[in-house]
Order: structure tokens, then C-alpha cells, then sequence
């Protein structure tokens, strides 16, 4: 008889990073080092959640073809979900060190998975950087929080509307589920093609070069 709580309670938005301080956020998280700081590289680049970065595996990238798949047991909606990657998506996992004996690409000090308090503090060190600047740091322009991995999910999904990609295209990229059940049937496609000249568009505003040609990726040597 009780409604359903979803209904009643009100949804907790995780801050997001304003589009206007994307460009400025970015640079200075690639002056910082270590595993943890080129893990939030990549999930801003991929726009994935932190879960799937953090246990990501060598055996799920394929460098020649640029496509990262994450099997349907470690997404959230239990299907297979393919990644288009960037130049600099493949160049970070180039350039990472990879442990004896640990399958994950982002491995913690002892082979393990990192943990989600890890990437987290990254982002925390930054704001708590910005702040002793005398600055306001990375907040979310309506919740006036700090921003955190999780919400740059949402701020992809922001510039995805203002630079008008389809609904549907943005969707699949954060794989989220697309209509009912009778549209999916139908929609087999994931729009990889599609959506990587969306994700390289992407890493070009992050560099802050919105109107830079879209360089695409055919093929890559491992």
C-alpha cells in the first residue's frame, strides 16, 4: 500500500562540474600524478562509472581497434557495453605500468582494485587546492557543492544537449537504457561509429578546443 520511495523521496544529484570550468579543471588534473589521477582522466574521458574504470581488465581493451568492452556482469543494466576511445584514452593506457599478476589496467599499490574513496580524493586535493588559492573551486552551479567523479557523468550529459547529439546517442554512451522493451528490440545498434566522433568532439572541449576539427580513429597500434 506504501508508494514507491522513489516517488516520495527526493533524488540526490551528485555535483556536477560546471561546463564553464571543465577546461580549467581538466588542465589541472593533468598536472597531477599518480594511478588515481589518470583513473579520473579516463572516466571523464569515457564518461563511464567510477565501478567500471576501477575494475577494468587488459583482457576488456583492444589498442588496434580503440574500442573498450565491458561485459554485461560488471554493468549496471547486466549488458555488454562497448567504448569508443580517444587518442588520449589509449595514450594513458600506453602509458600505464602494468603489475605482475594483477589484471586490472588502474591496479592499486598491491595489485587490487583502486578504490571509489581513491578517485574521489583527487578530486578533493583539487577543490582543497582551489580553495587555499583564495578561489571558489570546482562547485556545481546549482547545488553550489563541490563537484565529485560521479557528477561528471551528468556534466557530459549537459554538453551533449547543448551541442545537440541525440538523445538516444548520449544515452547509450552513459549506457543507460533506451525505451521500452518493444524500441529495444527493435535498436540493436549502439551507435559506436556515431558516438566516436561524439566522444573525440568531447576530448577536444575538455582540452578547451570546442572548435577543433574531430581527429577520429580508424585504427591503432597496439
Amino acid at each position: 500500500l506504501l508508494p514507491n520511495p522513489s516517488k516520495v523521496a527526493k533524488p540526490q544529484h551528485h555535483p556536477a562540474l560546471a561546463l564553464s570550468d571543465v577546461s580549467g579543471w581538466w588542465s589541472a588534473l593533468g598536472q597531477r600524478e599518480g594511478i588515481a589521477a589518470r583513473a579520473l582522466e579516463f572516466i571523464t574521458l569515457t564518461a563511464a562509472r567510477s565501478g567500471e574504470v576501477r575494475g577494468m581488465t587488459w583482457g576488456e581493451v583492444d589498442l588496434a581497434t580503440g574500442i573498450w568492452t565491458v561485459p554485461a556482469d560488471r554493468m549496471k543494466a547486466g549488458r555488454e557495453h562497448r567504448v569508443p576511445l580517444t587518442e588520449r584514452a589509449i595514450a594513458i593506457l600506453k602509458g600505464l605500468p602494468r603489475m605482475e599478476g594483477s589484471p586490472y589496467v588502474f591496479a592499486a599499490p598491491r595489485g587490487g582494485m583502486l578504490s571509489d574513496m581513491t578517485i574521489s580524493a583527487v578530486m578533493r586535493r583539487m577543490q582543497v587546492a582551489e580553495e587555499k588559492a583564495g578561489r571558489p573551486g570546482y562547485l556545481d552551479p546549482q547545488i553550489k557543492r563541490p563537484a565529485v567523479p560521479h557528477g561528471l557523468r551528468s556534466t557530459f550529459r549537459q554538453w551533449t544537449a547543448e551541442k545537440g547529439y541525440p538523445r538516444d546517442m548520449a544515452e547509450i554512451a552513459l549506457a543507460h537504457q533506451v525505451g521500452n522493451d518493444v524500441e529495444r528490440a527493435y535498436q540493436r545498434s549502439d551507435m559506436l561509429d556515431r558516438r566516436r566522433h561524439m566522444m573525440a568532439d568531447w576530448a577536444f572541449f575538455l582540452l578547451g578546443e570546442s572548435g577543433a576539427k574531430v581527429m577520429l580513429i580508424s585504427k591503432v597500434s597496439a
